[in-house]
């Protein structure tokens, strides 16, 4: 699917704060380039928790929950993690991965912010994320009726907004410095074939392990680089 708009990761903030407190937003995106990241960024920005579910890993009644009898009548009561008294954002990622089953599950969570009898607390927000077919990912179809609910945006990687977050993240310097000198090198297309390929989330990764292990692995890597 092609979003109406595509951002930077530096855009994305300002639009989900004039957006999503209005409607559910779904991000895409390729993996690997921050868009869970981003979502708990904003979230803790306007001050709210968030909480995340992992679409490829729900089934129906993490949604919907389970029916209990009270006096003559039955009643669905959702998990805890969703049934919150104060205001949240609930993200939804990898909501393109989920089974049909759980998708339909999702509708009035998503476009009324209700689960049965659950309102969401006012002040609540929706976002959803997912990869696209083209990123070699596990996506399936959704919905016009779930597409419908949602406002769409693209996610792209912008080499310059990466790095001044790295400068304010601690991302290790060797890192900085050969993404400074080699920019196109921060984000590859997933390949067609099961190989490691370079996101912003793989660099994080080796910024990680430099700081853990010392000197001695960033000499190496340096030396490997022939940096």
């Amino acid at each position: 699917m092609k979003a109406a708009f595509t951002l930077t990761q530096k855009q994305l903030s300002p639009f989900l704060l004039g957006a999503a407190l209005k409607r559910p937003v779904f991000i895409w995106g390729a993996p690997g380039i921050g868009k869970s990241a981003l979502v708990e960024q904003f979230a803790a920005s306007v001050g709210i928790p968030c909480v995340s579910l992992l679409g490829s890993q729900l089934a129906p009644e993490d949604i919907a929950g389970v029916p209990q009898i009270q006096g003559d009548v039955s009643r669905f009561f959702p998990p805890a993690m969703i049934a919150r008294k104060k205001p949240y954002c609930l993200f939804l990622d990898e909501l393109n991965a989920c089974k049909t089953e759980v998708q339909k599950s999702m509708y009035s969570l998503i476009h009324e912010h209700r689960v049965g009898d659950y309102l969401m607390p006012k002040g609540s927000i929706v976002i959803a994320a997912g990869n696209r077919e083209q990123d070699s990912a596990i996506v399936k179809p959704m919905s016009s009726a779930l597409i419908n609910r949602m406002i769409h945006v693209t996610l792209t990687v912008s080499t310059k907004d990466w790095l001044e977050w790295a400068h304010e993240s601690a991302i290790h310097p060797v890192v900085v410095e050969y993404i400074s000198l080699r920019p196109s090198q921060l984000w590859s297309p997933p390949p067609k074939s099961q190989e490691p390929f370079s996101t912003p989330r793989s660099w994080h990764m080796l910024s990680d392990a430099l700081h853990e292990f010392g000197e001695k692995i960033t000499a190496d890597f340096l030396q490997m680089l022939a940096f």
